[in-house]
């Protein structure tokens, strides 16, 4: 059976990072930099749709754009990291008001119309937003992978923890990012 068409999602990595627990996330989330970017840039190659899924933060007038200003404003201590990771014109968002990418926003229908039956995730937190949108792709029987390496969480353990679960109740396969295909 050929491999269903795959989409990378790339969740929370447009923040400002100021909130409580923000310091501890961010210095994990400065080492997996590396490894989304290198997911982004394989699966453009492969022609394969790259999707930002962002918190709204509780801002229910912003839009993307605005979300990417607000995070690489002066001063904002992950400036460089969004600006690293900022998405190219090529790419699509979501912005969400919680954890999962699928809750009460738009994805699961934009995956539809692009064919796309299995996805790759990467991002923050682990034991959060990447493990609730991994749970509720799941449950709308789509094939998940998570890229460990390419996750992260306030602490590693927790990380480990959270992929652990999904690994264990098969709800994700989980890879190394070098591992991925598109």
């Amino acid at each position: 059976m050929p491999e269903p068409r795959s989409a990378l999602l790339i969740v929370d990595m447009i923040n400002a990072f100021d909130f409580a627990g923000a310091s501890a996330l961010l210095r994990e989330t400065r080492r997996i930099v590396p490894h989304i970017i290198e997911l982004r840039t394989r699966a453009h190659r492969a022609n394969r749709p790259v999707i930002y899924c962002n918190d709204n933060f509780g801002e229910w007038r912003s839009d993307f754009k605005a979300l990417i200003a607000r995070c690489t404003a002066k001063r904002r201590p992950a400036r460089d990291l969004v600006r690293a990771i900022a998405p190219e014109d090529s790419d699509y968002f979501i912005l969400k008001p919680k954890h999962s990418a699928f809750y009460e926003t738009a994805l699961e229908s934009l995956l539809e119309s692009l064919g796309v039956r299995r996805l790759v995730l990467c991002g923050i937190a682990g034991e959060g937003c990447i493990h609730a949108t991994a749970t509720d792709a799941h449950m709308r029987e789509y094939r998940v992978a998570v890229a460990r390496d390419a996750t992260a969480s306030q602490t590693p353990a927790r990380n480990r923890t959270a992929l652990s679960h999904l690994e264990n109740a098969r709800y994700a396969t989980l890879c190394a990012a070098r591992n991925v295909r598109f």
